[in-house]
């Protein structure tokens, strides 16, 4: 039995699918997002967890006995939401969401600062994504910036809330700019667009988390969770993959409607074409290279 847990804009969702693949239970609570300001959109952190608990707890009413048998947790969410932490991982202010354009300037400081950003990251620099976030919060709010130790997108901030670590998988890295999406690391050149210095390119790399392989296991739910939610023993959370859905081979392609509506068609190479303002991120597969080129 397995336990989903996806952190949309609208809604926190929690499923439950058995070793099957089948579909059992869905569990819902509500969110709501904040625009103090035109052109802004946020949500605090702490609201994703409290949803959770409350999709949970409602599985859990109707589905107990499923839900005790969970062995594996597995996390989706929003992506590029720029949730800024302290040294002591409390949050510093209100989590800035995909669809807040403030940034747009911050968009063409960035590209200015890298002129090959567009061919390192294989986006164009765009106020959804993260990294123009940080630079408008460098620039508006300097208190806050200053104290920011680590920057993670608001499924990681579940994962943190719920493993104790910081960790990302690469589609969502790579929807940050500040990943090299050909090379699948963090990008030295765009970090220093946009960190504050004098920290060094790695201190950086450790304020942004590990980008972690799509499969590969993160850690164990803490027990606390464990015990709160009748689980039989500490689940281990995985990273979701563009491939649940069943993108594969080349050509292949689904519609995601939400609060967005995205279109993802799979490529069998990396080749973005940010001048059409197409989005490049990440596969959970890749093509092997042998030695001898094959």
């Amino acid at each position: 039995m397995y336990l989903g847990i996806d952190v949309g804009t609208s809604e926190v969702k929690v499923a439950l699918v058995d070793g099957a693949q089948r579909l059992l239970a869905v569990g819902r609570a509500a969110l709501d997002v904040a625009r103090p300001h035109p052109l802004w959109s946020e949500q605090d952190p702490q609201s994703w967890v409290v949803a959770t608990q409350a999709a949970i707890a409602e599985l859990r009413a109707g589905h107990g006995a499923e839900l005790a048998k969970v062995t594996g947790i597995g996390l989706s969410g929003q992506m590029h939401g720029a949730v800024l932490l302290d040294a002591h991982d409390r949050v510093l202010r209100p989590a800035i969401l995909w669809n807040d354009t403030r940034s747009a300037a911050e968009c063409a400081v960035l590209e200015a600062r890298v002129p090959e950003a567009r061919r390192l990251t294989g986006n164009m620099a765009m106020p959804g994504f993260t990294a123009p976030k940080l630079l408008w919060v460098a620039t508006h709010e300097p208190e806050i910036f200053g104290r920011t130790a680590k920057v993670l997108l608001p499924k990681d901030y579940v994962r943190l809330w719920l493993t104790g670590e910081h960790v990302s998988e690469m589609s969502d890295a790579a929807g940050t700019l500040w990943l090299d999406v050909e090379r699948r690391e963090w990008c030295d050149p765009m970090l220093a667009a946009d960190w504050p210095r004098p920290l060094s390119h790695a201190a950086a790399r450790r304020g942004f988390g590990a980008p972690a392989w799509f499969c590969a296991r993160s850690s164990r739910a803490a027990g606390a969770w464990r015990v709160q939610w009748s689980l039989p023993e500490a689940p281990e959370t995985t990273r979701p993959a563009p491939w649940a859905s069943g993108l594969v081979t080349e050509g292949q392609g689904f519609l995601s409607l939400g609060t967005s509506g995205v279109f993802f068609v799979a490529r069998d190479a990396y080749r973005p074409a940010p001048e059409r303002g197409v989005h490049t991120f990440c596969h959970a597969l890749t093509r092997h290279v042998a030695p001898d080129g094959r």
